[in-house]
């Protein structure tokens, strides 16, 4: 008997590259939604129809990602909310438990595009690790995701959630990691506890990142390559500075205050490949490789 065609698997099997393949994405609003959600998690879950439908139409038209949360496990739900901006420079991250899901309507999305607080917040000040566990998006991370979500429970738990779809499903288990915007892939569980130690210690595991998401999937890249070059972990070390792009080569460039370092990056497609468990064509995907690197 054949086994089952599984997009992890795959794209292991062809040694893909995890640099520059994190969703591009600064604003977040994450929603408590417990029990299962459907293939579209914003519109399959168990919100209130009018509320879900505004609040959906609302994040569409300001460009904000809507993701629904639950807690790993059984848990009492509290109509948490989180708001998040994960610009490089100056993330941030707010959280309140709403009275009710209408409460949702009351948050400004158009402030929290701007990078500015949507209201009924307070700060949150210890990072977020996200899970992706959304099994009816894609099997790979109901498989790969809920062991990393049980490890990541027992050693932050008040900071771990299970997380509906994140992009990326062939590198489960993903983990997103907020206000950063930082994304990891291919974490088994005990590499997912390691990484939350090093998080919380200010420092990115440069094996699994797949990349920041406030910068496009080149510039991503650049930053990983520079990183690995200089074996620098620490998360707000560098800063980008300049960046260009001509045809499929981008140029970026980034300091960490005394030094500044050119990275070029040649952007080209794979050859097709069924890219999720569902997928129901092939397509090429985006490979970014480094050119060069050169201190300024």
């Amino acid at each position: 008997m054949t086994d089952p065609f599984r997009c992890s698997n795959r794209s292991d099997e062809r040694r893909e590259s995890l640099a520059g393949t994190a969703s591009t994405v600064r604003a977040f609003l994450l929603i408590e939604v417990p029990g299962s959600w459907g293939v579209d998690a914003v519109r399959d879950n168990r919100l209130p129809g009018p509320v879900k439908a505004e609040l959906a139409a609302r994040a569409n038209r300001h460009g904000v990602r809507l993701l629904m949360i639950r807690r790993h496990g059984r848990s009492t739900p509290c109509d948490t909310v989180f708001a998040a901006y994960a610009d490089p420079a100056n993330p941030w991250l707010e959280t309140a438990c709403l009275a009710g899901p209408a409460d949702l309507l009351d948050l400004d999305l158009a402030e929290l595009v701007a990078g500015r607080s949507p209201g009924l917040m307070r700060p949150h000040t210890s990072p977020l690790f996200l899970v992706c566990t959304h099994g009816k998006h894609d099997v790979c991370c109901a498989e790969r995701g809920r062991p990393v979500a049980a490890a990541l429970h027992e050693i932050a738990r008040d900071d771990t959630w299970e997380v509906s779809h994140i992009g990326g499903d062939r590198f489960a288990g993903n983990v997103l990691v907020l206000p950063d915007g930082l994304y990891y892939g291919r974490l088994s569980p005990a590499a997912a506890a390691a990484l939350a130690g090093s998080q919380n210690r200010g420092h990115l595991d440069l094996e699994h990142l797949r990349g920041r998401c406030g910068y496009p999937f080149p510039v991503q890249a650049a930053e990983v390559f520079l990183r690995g070059e200089l074996d620098c972990t620490a998360i707000g070390a560098l800063t980008l500075t300049a960046r260009s792009r001509r045809g499929g080569q981008t140029e970026a460039v980034f300091t960490d205050g005394s030094r500044s370092w050119t990275v070029l990056v040649d952007s080209t497609e794979t050859t097709a490949e069924q890219l999720t468990c569902r997928a129901p064509t092939i397509r090429p995907s985006a490979v970014h490789n480094l050119r060069s690197i050169s201190s300024v």
